[in-house]
C-alpha cells in the first residue's frame, strides 16, 4: 500500500508539481487549500505525512501543525513546512510547534524528494 500525503498550499502552480512530483514518486496524493479542509482530509485520508505551507487561509500552517501534534491520533503523522516564510524565528516556531522538517521556498525537488523519503523510512 502506497505512503499517504498530503498537500495543504493554496497556490495552484505549487500544488500542481508538488502532486505530480509526489505522484510519479509512488505516493497516494490528496491537496486542501486552505487549514480547514487541511484538518478535516487528516481525518478522512489519513495521511502519513503532510506537506504544510504556513500561509494558507481559515487556518494557518501554524495552527494546523499544533492542532495535529495535540491529537494523539496524529501523532506518527509527519510535517514538513513548506513555505515561504523563512525568517529565523518562523522557522523555530514551526520546529517548536512540532514540523519534522522547515523547508523554504524556493527549494529543489530532488531534496524535498529525499526528505519525504527519510522521514516515511523509504
Amino acid at each position: 500500500m502506497p505512503k499517504r500525503i498530503l498537500i495543504a498550499d493554496d497556490e495552484p502552480n505549487i500544488v500542481i508539481s508538488l502532486e505530480f512530483l509526489m505522484q510519479r514518486n509512488g505516493y497516494e496524493v490528496m491537496t486542501a487549500p486552505d487549514g480547514e479542509q487541511t484538518l478535516r482530509l487528516l481525518r478522512e485520508f489519513k495521511p502519513d505525512l503532510i506537506l504544510l505551507d504556513i500561509m494558507l487561509p481559515l487556518r494557518n500552517g501554524f495552527e494546523v501543525c499544533q492542532h495535529i501534534r495535540e491529537n494523539a491520533e496524529w501523532k506518527h503523522t509527519k510535517v514538513i513546512m513548506l513555505t515561504a516564510k523563512g525568517r529565523e524565528v518562523e522557522v523555530a516556531k514551526g520546529l517548536a510547534l512540532g514540523a519534522d522538517l522547515y523547508i523554504t521556498k524556493p527549494f529543489a525537488t530532488k531534496d524535498l524528494l529525499a526528505s519525504v523519503r527519510q522521514l516515511l523510512g523509504a
